[in-house]
């Protein structure tokens, strides 16, 4: 019965606790990517920076480092750091984003400079001028930036798997945990496709509900 089979994975099994563990994550580190990102491109876009052009282009160098480069040193740094086992070591290491950075410049420049001299001769400093010039401009892509770091931070699975026990464990890792509840070593596949459904379930309501914002930000991506 496929009833029975959610109530035992969300209430018997307790997956309802990945999948909670799983929206924190993602929130926490759609809040500190978007807030360390629109920093980022203030200061590249609108101020006076040294070297800021060379520092956009090392920026996107990032995005050529494959994943097992930067695994092990992180993980010694993490480790180093005392975090392990703790919601700093699954959301810290995901604030710095070379994508979330390149859209947001790319909107900004469209956005007249004139701006920046005005607010400067109304006496208006950076981070005023941030928010109550550009976030309120920016709405809409903001949104979009949100649901896609959103969906990448729900989907993490191999970084949680190595840094975190079970407690703080992800939902993502938790369909594993639903594999192994058959006996004789078999899997347990009405359970794992429960909760495979399951969480699809979050990142689908917000494709939904804010598709136009997220097909906003892939046309300035198009740019």
């Amino acid at each position: 019965n496929a009833y029975e089979n959610y109530y035992r994975a969300l209430v018997e099994l307790e997956f309802y606790r990945y999948m909670l563990n799983s929206l924190v994550m993602a929130g926490v580190i759609v809040v500190g990517k978007l807030a360390v990102s629109l920093l980022a491109v203030l200061a590249i876009v609108y101020y006076r920076v040294p070297y800021k052009d060379l520092v956009f282009l090392f920026i996107l160098f990032t995005l050529l480092l494959p994943v097992p480069v930067r695994f092990v040193p992180l993980y010694r740094l993490v480790t180093g750091l005392g975090w392990n086992n703790t919601v700093l070591a699954i959301t810290v290491p995901y604030l710095a984003s070379a994508t979330t950075v390149f859209v947001l410049r790319q909107h900004f420049l469209s956005i007249p400079p004139s701006l920046v001299e005005n607010a400067k001769l109304d006496g208006i400093g950076p981070l005023e001028f941030l928010w109550r010039v550009l976030i309120p401009m920016s709405k809409g892509i903001l949104v979009g930036v949100s649901v896609i770091i959103f969906v990448y931070a729900w989907n993490q699975y191999l970084w949680p798997l190595v840094i975190i026990g079970d407690d703080l464990q992800v939902a993502q890792v938790g369909i594993g945990q639903l594999q192994g509840q058959a006996q004789a070593g078999e899997v347990a596949w009405a359970l794992t496709m429960t909760g495979s459904v399951l969480t699809l379930v979050p990142p689908l309501v917000l494709l939904v509900l804010l598709r136009k914002p997220l097909l906003q930000t892939f046309s300035i991506q198009r740019k």
